[in-house]
């Protein structure tokens, strides 16, 4: 659950429509001057590669579904705790069902969640990890040393998500179509857009009210990489500039719960939290401060 005050209300957001903004974003990516997924390079069928990197970015946190239909609960409010409060064993668990879920008719889209879990962890523990794939929100993560438990188990994840890879990798490579899909020069830029999906998403979620830099985004190609900059504007409209979707602007709707702050303390969470209406919370991505005629 992404649970954020945002202003006089607070936004509870579950994780599977979180990620299903990412996948709509990543559906609207490409123009003149971006590559679509699947087109970063040569490729036997680019349409079915672009279509199972969007399913990937729609579906990289569906290990989180089971989580959402019963959340643990803050004792503080009596609502779902938020993404920030679950320890890291938590959300391990929800990555060791989220990763095979889809494995078996589409392992290319497991292999990219694969990575997404991976590169989550991997540059908290490993000395030397590739700076490319910090995660485009929340930068640098070596200000934040993990304590010793959580850094023991996160080098077993990481270990354990190599091995997956490598055997989907593996598996992949004897497929013609597949088989470029796994060369570096689509694999990195498909692994990057699902980490700036997630963060383009995050970003709205937590109130789209920041101003951010967003690094190594890849244009053209992997070696074609560039900073996105989006900058806040009225009525929820944020300038991306380079502009990087097929529509400008692109409408985006965020479905979730709008509380009054602060919320009431719900005695009976489920009878509570079905009835309540879901909302849509619209925003705009565009390309400059004014409207479109």
């Amino acid at each position: 659950m992404l649970k954020q005050r945002v202003g006089d209300e607070l936004w509870l957001v579950s994780q599977p429509d979180h990620a299903a903004v990412s996948g709509y974003l990543a559906a609207h990516w490409g123009n003149g001057e971006f590559a679509r997924p699947g087109y970063f390079d040569a490729a036997p069928d680019a349409e079915r590669l672009r279509e199972e990197t969007v399913l990937a970015i729609s579906e990289h946190d569906n290990g989180w579904w089971e989580w959402e239909a019963d959340p643990e609960l803050d004792p503080a409010d009596g609502l779902p705790l938020g993404l920030l409060e679950l320890s890291q064993q938590q959300g391990l668990q929800r990555w060791h069902l989220g990763v095979p879920r889809l494995v078996e008719k589409h392992p290319f889209v497991s292999l990219l969640i694969s990575f997404h879990a991976y590169w989550l962890f991997a540059p908290r523990c490993e000395p030397h990890a590739d700076a490319a794939f910090f995660h485009p929100l929340f930068g640098d993560p070596s200000s934040a040393p993990l304590p010793a438990a959580d850094l023991e188990r996160a080098k077993r994840f990481v270990a354990e998500q190599r091995e997956i890879q490598e055997r989907l990798i593996a598996w992949l490579r004897e497929d013609a179509i597949w088989s470029a899909a796994v060369r570096p020069e689509h694999l990195m830029p498909h692994v990057r857009l699902l980490q700036l999906g997630d963060a383009l998403s995050l970003a709205l979620c937590f109130g789209g009210d920041k101003a951010l830099k967003l690094e190594g985004i890849p244009r053209r190609s992997w070696g074609d990489r560039v900073t996105l900059e989006l900058v806040p504007g009225a009525a929820r409209r944020i300038v991306c500039r380079p502009y990087p979707f097929d529509l400008d602007p692109l409408p985006v709707s965020i479905r979730g719960c709008v509380l009054p702050w602060p919320p009431e303390r719900p005695e009976h969470f489920q009878s509570w939290w079905q009835s309540l209406p879901r909302q849509w919370i619209r925003f705009e991505y565009c390309s400059g401060t004014e409207p479109r005629a």
